[in-house]
């Protein structure tokens, strides 16, 4: 990438830092893209799937095609960087790098737009709300697959930690299925002074939080992975009450359904154990989503392609018990998702924390992967149906 290109993706990405929106909320941020395809002269449609943009590249007389996904959301974290372009939107930043990605595959379309090696489609999907907001399964409902027929999907996030541009490619998993659990105990509200005369859920909702962490350690299999994490915790208004009801809230990983099964089946049984033992009631409300599973051969053309792009490649790296909507698309059509060197993590950088920032200098590695696989996809043998 000439030095030119690389400036201007900086700015763009930086212009994005500084104007973060959350998911469902990205307008400014699509407007942005739509702005900047439209001076790269490339087609798109905007609006699938809420504020997602899908521009689309073809040349030569191949029928074969591929997909590029990057995300554009951000978090509700208050920055915490003094950047001269910080966000400035309160209590809203880009703190896991959709800023970088979005730029990144930008990035790849401008690439791509001069290159003149490769035939057939290449379609790139800007997501909105991918934090938890569901929008891989809003663009998936709006008909993206239909509307624009991609053989292989792929994309790429960067990775704090990691060496500063090299291509992280896992056999297999790649990241868990998240979860998410709500406990409400609810038993009958006294006066502090007079417990007897009271279901008191406060001592009851201590009694569970330990038990919960027993699940992990002797419920599952240890050479299976899992986690269970409280991450809220809420009930009672004063010092001198006890309230009605109490509830937590938390997360649960797995990356196989039946470890998930176990999970979810004693997370309910406990609750309304423990809940039973104290005389009041348990509600248990969860939900799940999906692993980030790759698929072998497109593995390969992952790895290739960041050889060809003149990249560091890794295939040793352990499956993380994040989660990504990626898996979604991967559900449905064969494809990789590969982390890429953020570089070294300063000042507790690390993905979703207040001082974390996307590296600039790892732009042209990004683009250039992600230009690289494409080419590879669309001269690779047609993928294998999906069972």
């Amino acid at each position: 990438m000439d030095r030119h290109l690389h400036d201007t993706l900086t700015a763009w990405r930086r212009h994005l830092h500084a104007h973060p929106e959350l998911g469902r909320h990205e307008k400014a941020t699509s407007a942005f893209v739509q702005e900047k395809l439209t001076e790269l002269g490339v087609p798109f449609t905007a609006g699938v799937g809420g504020y997602g943009v899908v521009a689309t590249l073809r040349r030569g007389g191949s029928e074969r095609s591929v997909g590029l996904r990057a995300d554009m959301d951000a978090l509700p974290i208050a920055e915490a960087n003094d950047l001269s372009y910080r966000s400035g939107t309160p209590n809203v930043m880009h703190a896991c790098g959709h800023d970088g990605h979005t730029t990144a595959l930008l990035g790849a379309v401008e690439l791509l737009s001069k290159d003149e090696s490769w035939s057939g489609t290449i379609h790139f999907l800007f997501q909105p709300a991918e934090e938890g907001a569901g929008g891989a399964q809003a663009m998936l409902a709006d008909g993206v697959l239909e509307r624009f027929p991609m053989e292989r999907i792929f994309a790429l996030h960067n990775w704090p930690g990691l060496e500063p541009g090299t291509i992280a490619v896992h056999r297999g998993p790649v990241m868990s299925e998240p979860g998410r659990f709500k406990i409400t105990l609810t038993g009958t509200a006294g006066h502090a002074a007079l417990p007897e005369t009271t279901r008191d859920p406060i001592v009851a909702m201590g009694h569970l939080i330990v038990a919960l962490q027993t699940i992990v350690s002797r419920n599952v299999d240890p050479m299976e992975s899992a986690v269970v994490s409280i991450g809220q915790v809420h009930g009672g208004l004063a010092s001198n009450q006890i309230p009605t009801s109490v509830f937590i809230e938390g997360t649960f990983r797995t990356f196989i359904p039946a470890v998930r099964e176990r999970v979810l089946a004693r997370i309910g049984a406990i609750a309304c154990n423990i809940a039973a033992t104290f005389e009041m009631k348990a509600e248990v409300e969860t939900m799940h989503g999906v692993a980030t599973v790759n698929s072998a051969a497109e593995e390969e053309l992952a790895a290739a392609a960041g050889e060809a792009a003149g990249l560091p490649v890794r295939r040793d790296l352990k499956a993380s018990t994040t989660g990504e909507d990626f898996a979604y698309f991967l559900e449905r059509l064969p494809g990789c998702y590969v982390w890429i060197g953020n570089g070294p993590v300063r000042d507790g950088g690390e993905l979703h924390n207040d001082r974390y920032d996307f590296n600039d200098a790892i732009l042209p590695a990004a683009s250039g992967w992600l230009a690289a696989v494409a080419k590879a996809a669309l001269s690779a043998n047609a993928p294998a149906a999906q069972g």
